[in-house]
């Protein structure tokens, strides 16, 4: 079947505005290295709501397609097209793909680090209406360009565990990663309890924590961090002090070795700072903007605390990803996680049910009615 020149879509024009169905262009041919797929599945993402709200955007970035977390069926490549592991894409293949990167800047080249490239993104910084058009998750088809990098995807891994490790799981598993991982018998702190801070709680669990603590709302997504390996949940109904109090006596007052922030929210730096224990470390990874946030440098000195940043992953945390939702596909229910499937048009419907936090993870089949 003839690749089409265009690909229906779901445009975000205006923040906090439904989406709008259009017709977006396909590139005429696939460069060296690129490939247009079929999107088989879309989940989508806390930053997905954010974009559209317009709690997060960028200068000139609209009209957009939203969703960076997808898989698709190969349509047509270009020459020379490979994984991350070098392993030859066919037609008929099906793969992910991790954020586009440029491969020269100061960040891919001297620090060596895709997630500093300066100009990645795939599915949050592209306009659809300049060229490439059709790149993120909300459409029919996509073109996965040369330096995006794509990963062959093993059978036993369903669509929607394979596209959430797109961004939601690599980047838990980054923000692990730069903390150095869990110490055995470990108390972990994890802060949300949306879809990163239940795989975040996953996490901990099979990676040999104590004492396991995960602090959120509403009650149902505490009752899915249970299932998922909490030892103990703590909700917002209380105040920061409250919550503080809970951590300590869940951990016999010694506080966590391990806090992460998954939540984002106002006042979670400084809640996080009290509830560490001496020495503890302390992993920012759900702001989302330069937001002034007050954090008690006095203590963070005197427990000798580390605090660090995590800004979501690369193709290798990809890769580990795909393979931790695999290995522990019989010890956890990932499809606890996923919404029954919708199409495009419920695509608005989806994302806002999400922002109220309806949802946990919203997923998209584009081919759906």
């Amino acid at each position: 079947m003839p690749v089409p020149s265009s690909t229906r879509a779901a445009v975000l024009r205006a923040h906090g505005e439904p989406l709008t169905i259009e017709e977006i262009p396909l590139p005429g041919e696939c460069e060296p290295g690129a490939a247009i797929v079929r999107v088989r599945c879309t989940t989508l993402c806390a930053t997905d709501v954010h974009l559209w709200s317009g709690a997060m955007s960028f200068p000139g970035m609209l009209p957009m397609v939203l969703g960076h977390e997808m898989v698709g069926t190969v349509e047509a490549v270009g020459p020379g097209t490979v994984d991350a592991l070098g392993r030859e894409i066919k037609e008929g293949d099906r793969i992910g793909w991790s954020e586009s990167v440029c491969g020269h800047c100061h960040g891919c080249t001297v620090l060596r680090s895709p997630v500093a490239c300066s100009d990645r993104g795939y599915g949050f910084r592209q306009r659809s209406d300049r060229w490439p058009y059709a790149t993120a998750g909300l459409a029919e088809y996509n073109y996965v360009a040369p330096g995006a990098l794509k990963v062959l995807l093993p059978d036993d891994v369903d669509d929607t565990w394979a596209a959430s490790a797109g961004c939601a799981v690599k980047t838990v598993l980054h923000a692990f990663d730069r903390a150095g991982g869990v110490r055995p018998g470990a108390n972990v702190v994890i802060q949300g309890a949306g879809a990163l801070g239940v795989v975040a709680t996953a996490v901990a669990r099979t990676a040999g924590a104590g004492t396991v603590v995960t602090v959120g709302a509403p009650d149902s997504r505490l009752e899915l961090a249970r299932r998922f390996g909490a030892d103990v949940t703590v909700g917002l109904d209380g105040d920061a002090a409250d919550r503080v109090a809970a951590v300590m006596d869940a951990t016999g007052g010694r506080g966590a070795d391990l806090v992460l922030d998954l939540a984002g929210a106002p006042g979670v730096g400084a809640e996080a700072v009290e509830m560490a224990a001496q020495g503890g470390t302390f992993v920012v990874v759900g702001s989302t903007g330069p937001i002034a946030e007050p954090i008690p440098l006095g203590t963070v000195m005197g427990k000798e605390m580390a605090v660090l940043g995590s800004l979501n992953g690369d193709v290798g945390d990809y890769y580990r990803a795909v393979e931790f939702l695999r290995v522990f596909q019989t010890r956890f229910a990932w499809d606890e996680l996923f919404s029954e499937p919708v199409g495009l048009g419920d695509a608005s419907a989806a994302i806002a049910s999400m922002s109220r936090l309806e949802q946990v993870k919203p997923v998209i089949h584009p081919w759906l009615p």
